[in-house]
């Protein structure tokens, strides 16, 4: 067992008389101190509740002889790109390079601060615990259950058809963000707390919890005390996420059909912990890996109801003959312990591994002549399955307000069988956004079309399903195929053989990319966190993290 005594006995007279103007006393300064890292903020649903939910991590701290200091960092949601995922990384490690503690809890929601504070969580590697923000209720219109952000694209071709009134539309959107928590889909939010628990760092059952239920304080209160009881055994975030534990994590990213957006920060996280994990890997896992959680946005149900049907654990212990048991969490006690009395509460929810919704994991890894270094679908999403595999001429937008200008235009000249091309949307290009979702256009969901393949090297909102092929490496903007691509060109994508094709020679590729020249720069950054990322980010294929992180 650790000596208790720790960091709070060695810091020097300026730090202890800091701490001691917040009312402290030397008594509780004899105490090893926990960080409380809290992503509390006011401006969204996933973080406007977790004032209260700090306050329950440091009562569990207290009563388990605990000294709980509490953080605020950056708070991200809506519209926030990747470099803010490095940034809050680097600057929560910073805050323990500066401020000594002796463990730590990270309280988190959100779809870039969840792989932020895992990254951080790696490099700092103490005794440390995740307190998840939980899952927004789903609101209720025209009869059903409805959440962000999916209800909206499944209902948006339907406005746009006319079939939908505005004062109809105006009370969609009133009904679909109804309370504090992370959007009620399985998208990149939920997604990534339960991979967060799946990988061993939060309490089991802590992924799906309702936000706003007593629950989620109930074991808020529990890992603080958790987190008292790693540090007496000195087990470490290093000690928990192994080799095993991110192949268990992506097994379950698999089989609830989870965001695209965790191939890249399970990379990012691999690469914190100096672990390999490739994009093959992945794909080879998911071949293994049925998918079994209808959850929106490609199944039927809210995140909530993941919960009721019992949570992560129960997908895990459907899935126990797939997992390394014997991998450590922050119970201190193994994977297979864990789950040991878990149940599954609802087979409509959660299906059974030998009858699976689809036979293979939600997501598949793509290669070809047009992602030499490989490409991400969600291959559960597609409405249309006949489209996974599909041949098609290109249609090719350079930009995304170049695209959403000319789709939504009823007189453009596109057909159901077009493959529409999104580029230098990519991590150099454009910081890699969430605009690979491009609209069915308008002229087809007139005609009922609901489904279109798309081809991208940007990223999409997990909230979003359909036929869309992300994350294409190298992107267009650093001369990868893509930047070849012409319209009336022939796409071809073949998802069981795994295969993202442009119907031209090697020959002709490196031709037209011989005469190809880079756009000019989307924005001129030349300063601040944006400078940090143009010069130092590296592709989706590796994580788009920095060198030096």
């Amino acid at each position: 067992m650790r000596d208790l005594r720790h960091r709070s006995r060695d810091m020097g007279w300026i730090l202890r008389g800091l701490i001691k103007t917040g009312g402290f006393t030397d008594h509780d300064l004899e105490h090893p101190i926990v960080q409380i890292v809290n992503t509390w903020s006011e401006w969204n649903p996933g973080h406007n509740h977790l004032r209260y939910v700090s306050e329950a991590v440091k009562r569990g701290v207290w009563s388990a002889g605990g000294f709980p200091l509490e953080y605020n960092t950056l708070s991200l949601c809506p519209g926030q790109t990747l470099p803010n995922r490095n940034l809050l990384a680097m600057e929560t490690e910073s805050v323990f390079l500066s401020e000594p503690a002796d463990a730590a809890v990270f309280i988190c929601t959100c779809d870039k601060d969840v792989p932020a504070m895992l990254m951080a969580a790696a490099r700092v590697n103490i005794p440390s615990v995740f307190v998840l923000g939980g899952a927004m209720l789903p609101g209720r219109w025209r009869g059903e259950d409805v959440v962000c952000c999916s209800d909206w694209q499944r209902f948006d071709p339907e406005r746009r058809a006319g079939l939908i009134s505005d004062e109809e539309w105006s009370e969609f959107l009133e009904c679909v963000l109804p309370c504090s928590g992370a959007c009620g889909p399985m998208g990149t939010a939920n997604t990534d707390q339960s991979i967060a628990e799946a990988l061993g760092m939060a309490l089991p059952g802590a992924a799906s919890v309702p936000a706003v239920t007593a629950r989620l304080p109930a074991l808020a209160e529990e890992s603080g005390r958790a987190v008292m009881q790693l540090l007496k055994e000195d087990i470490k975030p290093r000690d928990i996420m192994t080799s095993k534990a991110l192949e268990n994590a992506v097994r379950v990213l698999m089989a609830i059909g989870g965001s695209t957006n965790l191939v890249i920060h399970l990379i990012a996280l691999a690469r914190m912990l100096d672990l390999g994990l490739s994009l093959e890997r992945f794909d080879e896992l998911s071949r293994e890996t049925p998918y079994i959680v209808n959850v929106k946005p490609s199944g039927r149900y809210a995140a909530v109801d993941l919960n009721r049907a019992g949570g992560i654990p129960a997908v895990m212990k459907e899935i126990g003959s797939l997992l390394y048991l014997d991998a450590l969490t922050v119970t201190g006690k193994t994977v297979g312990e864990n789950i040991a009395r878990a149940e599954v509460k609802d087979r409509d929810v959660i299906y059974p591994l030998e009858k699976p919704i689809f036979p293979e994991g939600g997501l598949a890894i793509l290669k070809g002549n047009l992602a030499p270094d490989g490409a991400v679908i969600k291959q559960v999403g597609a409405r249309n399955k006949s489209l996974l595999d599909h041949e098609g001429p290109a249609l090719v937008f350079n930009s995304s307000p170049e695209a959403y200008k000319a789709l939504l235009n009823e007189d453009l000249d596109a057909t159901p069988e077009h493959v529409l091309v999104l580029r230098y949307e990519g991590p150099k290009g454009n910081v890699m956004p969430e605009t690979g979702s491009l609209p069915i256009p308008t002229r087809l969901a007139k005609k009922g079309v609901r489904d279109i393949v798309r081809v991208t090297d940007s990223r999409m909102s997990g909230t979003t399903s359909e036929t869309i092929v992300l994350h294409v490496s190298p992107e267009a903007y650093v001369g990868g195929p893509l930047a070849a691509v012409q319209d009336g060109d022939s796409i071809e994508l073949d998802v069981k053989r795994r295969r993202l094709e442009v119907k031209l020679t090697d020959k002709e590729i490196r031709r037209r990319l011989e005469r190809w020249r880079p756009p000019e720069p989307r924005y001129n950054y030349k300063r601040g966190p944006l400078a940090l990322w143009y010069q130092f980010c590296e592709q989706a294929d590796k994580g788009c993290v920095y060198p030096f992180m």
